[in-house]
């Protein structure tokens, strides 16, 4: 990917930032015990941490975005760094459960517009023809969170103490402050070069709205109750799932940059490749699940689509946002977070009624419906004119970012 040196410093420091940010999300997972015995409550009342955190995202992306839409973009994501840091140091010292459930929402609200300016401010560091390669390594920080991060955080806790964890985050957040507050131009809100969609169509975007919707929803039915469904349907040892999830977030980070190759020239082909692909993959695992093999493939190839799904969407709002593009990002924030929720929620209805097995079905069934709102996406385009082939294609008039 060609760009200035700064350019790529600012955007290694962005990616950091998304790592520090779905690993703080999802890190009480990890410590469940730790800090449930430290602050004398129980271990569901910690995952609540989780849960809530979850909800303030997609309750707050939308209006947060709205309400801040005329300040500069630095010094937002400054601002933002500044109470992730504050709050996440907070988390370390809290002496009670409700001072640190506080300081968590007081991380999610600040997560919530992160993640709604985040990637046109990163896309607009560079050129439209490699934008999207910018975004997929963005959104690399959210493999990489999972796949090193989250056990990182959680070996740091188990060794140490829970509070140590946060500690260091907040300390890394410290250093991509500087960074962000040093390097990134310091844009007036509505000038960017990534600020407006290249390609401004309302009904593609509707449409991509609602694949996100669907197609998350199917992922996270099957991925939220994938360790049952590893111990009671394909018969592996629970020591055996912690090398499985390795391999899967080794399959997602591929999935990432695989993704970021393709989207700039083909962007309605790869979302769809992606999410046929995740159908595909859930199909199997359902029907193949006795076989030990073919379920780690289908876990594999799951885990890729998955994994790469983000970064086909934020190249693509990129293209069709119909205004500006961090509402655009708004929505499909909104969006992808109510995919994870509904699904978790899915598969806890499942699970007592049909199984563990049948989250692999349901996933498979909602990934296909996701498949087809996609394959019908161009029918809904608000400008005809453009075809499949040439949709996602970048505009010759625009002129390269600063």
């Amino acid at each position: 990917m060609r760009g200035s040196r700064s350019a790529i410093v600012t955007l290694i420091a962005l990616t950091l930032a998304v790592f520090i940010y779905v690993t703080t999300e999802a890190m009480p997972i990890g410590l469940l015990p730790l800090m449930a015995e430290d602050l004398g409550t129980t271990e569901s009342a910690v995952g609540l941490l989780v849960t809530g955190y979850g909800l303030i995202v997609v309750v707050a992306s939308l209006p947060l975005t709205r309400l801040t839409r005329g300040l500069p973009r630095r010094r937002l994501l400054c601002v933002l760094l500044g109470a992730f840091v504050v709050a996440t140091g907070l988390s370390a010292v809290a002496w009670n459960y409700w001072l640190l459930m506080g300081a968590r929402m007081m991380t999610a609200l600040s997560q919530a517009l992160f993640w709604c300016i985040v990637t046109p401010a990163a896309a607009g560091l560079f050129r439209p023809e490699v934008r999207g390669r910018a975004v997929s390594i963005l959104y690399g920080g959210v493999a990489v969170a999972t796949l090193a991060g989250i056990p990182a955080g959680t070996w740091l806790g188990q060794q140490t103490s829970w509070r140590m964890t946060f500690f260091a985050l907040s300390g890394l957040a410290v250093l991509v402050l500087v960074a962000v507050a040093a390097l990134l131009p310091d844009t007036r809100a509505g000038h960017g070069a990534a600020d407006r969609g290249s390609s401004p169509d309302r009904g593609r975007y509707l449409s991509i709205v609602a694949t996100t919707a669907v197609a998350v929803t199917g992922g996270f039915t099957a991925f939220t109750y994938i360790s049952p469904f590893l111990t009671n349907v394909s018969g592996f040892a629970e020591s055996s799932i912690g090398p499985i999830l390795l391999v899967r977030g080794i399959a997602g980070l591929a999935g990432v940059f695989v993704v970021g190759y393709l989207v700039d020239r083909h962007g309605w082909l790869t979302m769809l490749g992606v999410i046929g692909l995740q159908a595909a993959a859930l199909a199997g695992q359902y029907a193949f699940g006795a076989s030990q093999v073919l379920t780690v493939i289908t876990i594999f190839l799951s885990g890729f689509a998955l994994s790469g799904l983000p970064a086909t969407l934020g190249s693509r709002v990129l293209t069709y946002a119909p205004g500006a593009s961090d509402m655009a990002s708004a929505g499909t924030s909104t969006a992808f977070n109510v995919g994870i929720t509904a699904g978790a929620f899915l598969g806890s209805v499942l699970l007592p009624g049909p199984g563990v097995r049948s989250t692999a079905l349901f996933g498979a069934l909602l990934s296909l419906a996701a498949f087809a709102i996609v394959l019908a996406e161009p029918l809904f385009a608000s400008r005809r004119r453009m075809t499949p082939a040439t949709a996602d294609e970048p505009l010759p008039a625009v002129v390269p970012a600063g």
